[in-house]
């Protein structure tokens, strides 16, 4: 069974979206006691913004060069390629040893360049820093800038078992990057001091690539010494890269953009806009991303059928909302708990912890317009347009700096999170109309009946938790750890209770397909069971 589950090729969809979702949410997690550790070990100040900024640049290489060609381009044509020749795949393993020797050196060229001049990078992206500060910058980008190589082959492995359906390993990958950032995070910086975050990195690069060499090799592969730019294939690749790496480089330029900003702010301001990102990030992933990405295959079989398609938006886009709406409201209210269970230790110290809280709190105003970006983005995507995307996510980068200059200036790193979630919200918009203007109609009736639905229900369980934050504070320590969190647990779990209980007296659609979802899922594992217990004679 567990040779199996590591080498076997998965051909449900669902199974496959379950163990990516699973993996997802345990890297998540993981990365949020990554975030622990950090903030533990070091608070929010110069330690971590360094560590952050130094992140930036290796982490921009990687985005719009690794994600960009293989998400877009190799995974369909190297798919295509071992479809046509099942039994040898000579001409896919081909173009996986080109992919894979163009990538080294490319990627060895840019990381080259990149240790060489990270003085002018660094001192560009970090206008604020100075000193012993961007010293240390300057060296911990020149470590990292490793992590790129590293990921990049990486990458093509996981591209590979994709195409196989081998998922399972493919989604452990992320799990040991964020294992090894803390193993450099608790053993190495000890020993190397604040070089061990970026040897950390390095380590997680690698164990996300080692983990999946052994599979790759198991499915036959041959390594070739071939570096053919000419190849058809390899054009293929680069026309159908182009206008993902532009989107990617939309949201890199934003990210680049809030470095600078936050470079000139008070220290520890960039760690503050990091962690506080991470948290909110969270239900952003696990909701609006997860549900974008299995709706992408049903969406692009009914792109230009106008009916289905805006059928399928509506359906798709309750299902988001009636997630995302209590979970604002989850983050908003009990935002100062949560951060001082997963932050509150060690060196973050109450400022730390105040300036989060603050930075959270405007960062959760926009969670609706980033939960459904992803999904109006795909739906672009499956017409073919790809375009309309990244001038309306340029637009908003504009936006966002303007703000992020405005804001920051009065209210410090919240005014980033401020400006961010103003431009999200921009972004939504301008998508939305720019979709309805293309459709027609959006099933904007049917949607606004829901989210008034989610959104009394939340608002009644907003006044339970709020109120049951009062009850018990005076019951437990909550200058403990456990006095928080039993506070939090209590007050959330109320107010999910609530809120699930005014959706079903509101006879909210969402609510009753999402249990008959559940309920099927249950009877047919049931079903599965006794058949084989038949099987067997039981």
């Amino acid at each position: 069974m567990i040779k199996k589950l590591f080498n076997g090729e998965i051909d449900s969809i669902s199974i496959a979206a379950f163990l990516v979702a699973v993996s997802s949410l345990t890297s998540r997690i993981l990365g949020i006691f990554r975030d622990r550790v950090l903030a533990g070990q070091f608070g929010a100040g110069d330690t971590l913004d360094i560590y952050y900024a130094a992140f930036r640049i290796p982490d921009l290489i990687y985005n719009l060069l690794i994600l960009g060609a293989l998400s877009a381009g190799f995974v369909p044509i190297f798919t295509s390629l071992i479809k046509k020749q099942k039994e040898k795949n000579n001409e896919a393993w081909i173009l996986a040893s080109n992919i894979l020797n163009i990538l080294i050196v490319g990627l060895a060229i840019l990381s080259l360049i990149g240790i060489i001049f990270a003085p002018c990078f660094v001192k560009l992206i970090t206008p604020g820093f100075s000193g012993v500060k961007i010293d240390l910058t300057v060296a911990l980008t020149r470590i990292m800038f490793l992590s790129p190589i590293l990921l990049g082959i990486s990458s093509l492995l996981g591209g590979i078992l994709q195409s196989f359906k081998r998922f399972f390993i493919y989604s452990l990958a992320p799990i040991f990057y964020n294992a090894g950032i803390i193993i450099g995070a608790v053993y190495f910086v000890p020993l190397t001091g604040i070089y061990g975050l970026a040897w950390g990195v390095v380590l997680g690069a690698s164990l996300h690539m080692l983990i999946q060499i052994p599979a790759v090799f198991k499915l036959g592969y041959k390594y070739n010494f071939c570096l053919n730019f000419k190849n058809n294939n390899i054009k293929a690749i680069w026309l159908m890269m182009i206008p993902r790496t532009m989107s990617l480089g939309v949201a890199q330029i934003n990210l680049v953009a809030i470095t600078i900003i936050a470079s000139t702010l008070a220290s520890g301001s960039l760690s503050v806009f990091n962690f506080a990102n991470n948290l909110q990030s969270f239900p952003v992933g696990i909701f609006g991303v997860s549900f974008a990405l299995a709706a992408f295959p049903t969406l692009a079989t009914v792109a230009f059928n106008r009916e289905k398609l805006i059928s399928n938006f509506s359906t798709i886009s309750r299902q988001i909302l009636f997630f995302i709406i209590p979970s604002t409201v989850l983050l908003l209210t009990l935002r100062a708990q949560i951060i001082r269970i997963i932050l509150g230790t060690g060196q973050f110290n109450w400022e730390d912890t105040i300036l989060t809280i603050n930075t959270l709190g405007f960062f959760s105003f926009s969670l609706f317009a980033q939960a459904l970006i992803p999904l109006l983005v795909r739906i672009f995507y499956s017409r073919h347009d790809s375009k309309t995307p990244f001038y309306i996510g340029f637009f908003s980068v504009i936006i966002n700096i303007i703000l992020s200059l405005w804001l920051s200036r009065k209210m410090g790193i919240a005014g980033l999170a401020l400006a961010f979630s103003s431009a999200n919200i921009l972004n939504f918009i301008f998508l939305w109309l720019a979709l309805r203007l293309e459709l027609g109609s959006l099933d904007e009736i049917k949607i606004l009946k829901a989210t008034l639905k989610f959104s009394l229900a939340a608002l009644f369980a907003s006044f339970i938790i709020q109120g049951l934050k009062l009850i018990i504070a005076p019951l437990v320590d909550m200058n403990r750890l456990w006095g928080i969190l039993t506070q939090g647990a209590i007050a959330a779990v109320a107010g999910i209770v609530i809120y699930l209980l005014f959706c079903y007296f509101l006879k909210s659609e969402e609510l009753f397909n999402f249990w008959a979802s559940i309920k099927k899922r249950l009877w047919k594992t049931k079903i599965e069971i006794v058949d084989r217990g038949e099987a067997r004679g039981i």
